[in-house]
């Protein structure tokens, strides 16, 4: 069944259901300016499917860099994106963090309960994955990852007591559609639409959030 958030927009940017993963890393690029790079994608082998890395241990199997220096390759550019993948056309769709935005990642079962509470609050998320591992990606300003320790501090909370995990430079996001092997595919929780093209500053959501973490324990 098909969750549905109270207060996300019809329109949807971009569009996933008919698109090929290279026509959607192409309207990252083109549309939210995101840079974007294609990481590992899934095998066929002896009538099942694995990561391309083939590690039978792969923990996100096409789901994950495929290269060292995958940052490095990482592209805002739609011509060079729609190269990228016309290569490997499966391969997945990584955005990097630390550079157009930053993440905060939390629980499925908080994730959804921040949400919840953001709208009570009158507060717009900015767009939100939810990943088949069960964790839900919250997009914010760059510079949160060295914002957030502080701000659970002034909320009460250590920060190692909370699940609560900011991705900043260096890190990434899987983005829909994306799949993790069997586990199913990436979606948006919320949206990318117009109405949330400026992020938020994740000071405005870090209470929600450590909040829903708090209540998850």
């Amino acid at each position: 069944m098909k969750e549905t958030i109270p207060g996300t927009e019809a329109g949807q940017i971009p569009q996933q259901r008919g698109e090929s993963l290279l026509e959607t890393a192409v309207r990252y690029a083109e549309e939210r300016h995101w840079d974007v790079v294609p990481g590992t994608w899934l095998e066929a082998v002896d009538g099942g499917r694995r990561c391309s890395c083939a590690d039978p241990a792969c923990d996100a199997p096409g789901a994950h860099p495929a290269r060292p220096d995958w940052a490095t390759q990482a592209t805002g550019s739609a011509t060079v994106a729609r190269r990228m993948w016309q290569r490997q056309p499966t391969a997945s769709i990584l955005l990097p963090t630390g550079r157009t935005f930053d993440a905060i990642s939390v629980p499925e079962t908080a994730g959804f309960l921040a949400l919840a509470r953001m709208e009570r609050m009158g507060l717009t998320p900015g767009p939100v994955t939810s990943a088949p591992d069960r964790r839900m990606s919250f997009f914010v300003l760059p510079g949160g990852a060295a914002k957030v320790p502080d701000l659970v501090r002034k909320l009460g909370w250590t920060p190692g007591s909370l699940d609560l995990v900011v991705l900043g430079e260096g890190g990434f996001v899987a983005a829909p559609p994306t799949r993790f092997l069997s586990r199913g595919a990436v979606q948006w929780a919320c949206r990318p639409t117009p109405a949330n093209r400026w992020l938020p500053d994740a000071e405005e959501l870090v209470s929600a959030l450590a909040y829903a973490c708090g209540r998850d324990r």
